[in-house]
């Protein structure tokens, strides 16, 4: 997260990236979100008004339901994606040189393995 930082985006936490990973590109519900983030609803409203307040989020009218409300990504969480991918990349890099690429292809294995019970929403 230092990294994303240092390209502007300093001021998201892990569990608002997080929050932010969930979000469909129509939008999506505060709690849809709570439940694949697996936080109460109370606490992603609490992270998406953060989200809102740092420009990473817009709430708009649901198409589908006049009284609900989506959260959607703004062009500046959008603009922070690259930085973010890049950072993932850095990353795995960093632990394949570390494991070599034969124990770095287990470790990939293992964890999109533990997706399925881990992760309902993949």
């Amino acid at each position: 997260m230092r990294r994303w930082g240092r390209q502007g985006f300093d001021d998201v936490t892990i569990a608002q990236s997080r929050l932010m990973m969930g979000i469909d590109p129509e939008g999506t519900r505060v709690s849809v979100l709570a439940d694949r983030a697996q936080v109460a609803k109370q606490t992603a409203t609490a992270l998406v008004d953060k989200l809102e307040r740092a420009g990473y989020v817009e709430r708009v009218p649901d198409p589908t339901d006049g009284r609900a409300r989506l959260v959607r990504l703004t062009t500046r969480a959008e603009a922070a994606i690259p930085h973010a991918r890049a950072e993932e990349d850095r990353i795995e890099a960093e632990w394949e040189a570390h494991l070599g690429p034969r124990r770095m292809r287990q470790l990939r294995d293992a964890l999109t393995a533990l997706r399925d019970i881990t992760d309902p929403y993949q």
